[in-house]
């Protein structure tokens, strides 16, 4: 009789262990169809407004055009409203796309904006502000200067940061989304990206922290991180090795050599011609998190194989993380010539040293 009971028992215990992962299955199933149909439904643009920033040319251009299709009222912020990119906005969209003068970096042309914008409100209100304006520049830190820092930050941090506080009562008010346009530069620490690092990683912790204190007034936000679109919107800006080499001190100028400076140059100008030709994998993730019932806190934008490198890149430890750069030929480059410049340098100035002390001695 106890061998019957255990077999008994036993038969149970299998059977309870098949039905559980099968049920887990199912579960986890049926909840996926449910958030694909959720997520077809999507947002109405009739009625409703949202603000780009940055309409000039990039993303913004591109994004002020596709939301203009779907019924939304758009306000399209540019730079240069009389210049050739929002001349072509205008031309090419219906009646319910304006284009604003808007310098993000003036706080006089961003409540400007905002009074327009209220004075022009469709039924539904302010869906949406896309802090999509922001500029990009390459340098070593020790090639730059505080003010590099300065306006850098000024566009991509404070710029977004000016935009979103002035207008957030609007978006709140429609219960609606803030979109900011980051980078993997955010995270991704690399060599001659500092500035516009710090200023990345700076806008993703505001909008983190923006997202926490939102969620109860029914707002969402979220973070778009593209990879490398610099082919596609031309957001590198363009500078020689011999701009880079004359701003350069003497001292400097015997670190940092002008092979390097020029081995740099040649880098990042064919970083330009790489990457992502077209801008669509990025205006797409903007409209997701913009008409989704169930928009993403982050839309990381890369490639299949960057994918896996770049979610695995910030759980690595840091010594790992930094050694990733010794497979860039540029990373090669600058240790060595560097190194043999320090060599010099400093073998230069005790040679002097030397001399001088003998020359004390007689």
């Amino acid at each position: 009789s106890l061998k019957l009971c255990l077999k008994v028992s036993l038969r149970k215990l299998n059977h309870v262990c098949l039905t559980v992962p099968i049920t887990a299955v199912l579960v986890f199933v049926l909840l996926k169809l449910l958030a694909r149909v959720n997520r077809r439904g999507g947002v109405d643009g009739v009625g409703r407004a949202v603000l780009v920033t940055g309409c000039d040319s990039g993303f913004g251009h591109q994004l002020a055009g596709a939301l203009d299709q779907k019924g939304f009222v758009v306000f399209a912020g540019c730079l240069s409203p009389d210049g050739e990119g929002a001349q072509n906005l205008i031309r090419e969209s219906s009646g319910n796309l304006k284009v604003l003068k808007l310098d993000v970096t003036k706080e006089e042309e961003v409540q400007r904006a905002k009074k327009t914008v209220q004075e022009n409100l469709p039924e539904k209100g302010l869906w949406a502000v896309v802090n999509n304006a922001g500029v990009s520049d390459w340098a070593e830190i020790e090639w730059s200067n505080v003010e590099d820092f300065h306006s850098m930050a000024d566009i991509n941090l404070f710029g977004a940061i000016r935009t979103a506080i002035a207008f957030l009562p609007l978006v709140r008010a429609a219960k609606g989304r803030m979109v900011f346009v980051s980078s993997i530069f955010a995270f991704f620490h690399c060599l001659n990206m500092a500035a516009y690092s710090v200023s990345k990683r700076g806008l993703e912790a505001f909008a983190d922290c923006l997202r926490v204190e939102m969620a109860s007034f029914g707002v969402k936000v979220s973070i778009i991180q593209p990879g490398n679109f610099s082919g596609a919107t031309n957001i590198l800006k363009t500078k020689t090795a011999l701009d880079l080499w004359v701003k350069l001190d003497e001292d400097r100028k015997k670190i940092f050599n002008r092979r390097y400076v020029e081995v740099a140059h040649d880098y990042f100008k064919s970083t330009c011609t790489t990457g992502f030709k077209t801008a669509e994998p990025v205006v797409t993730a903007m409209m997701h998190a913009l008409t989704s019932t169930r928009p993403k806190s982050r839309y990381l934008l890369v490639s299949a194989l960057d994918t896996v490198f770049f979610k695995l890149y910030p759980l690595l430890p840091t010594v790992l993380a930094d050694s990733v750069f010794c497979f860039s030929s540029m990373y090669r480059t600058r240790l060595l010539d560097t190194f043999w410049e320090l060599f010099v340098f400093y073998f230069e100035h005790e040679l002097d040293y030397f001399e001088i002390n003998q020359v004390k001695k007689f």
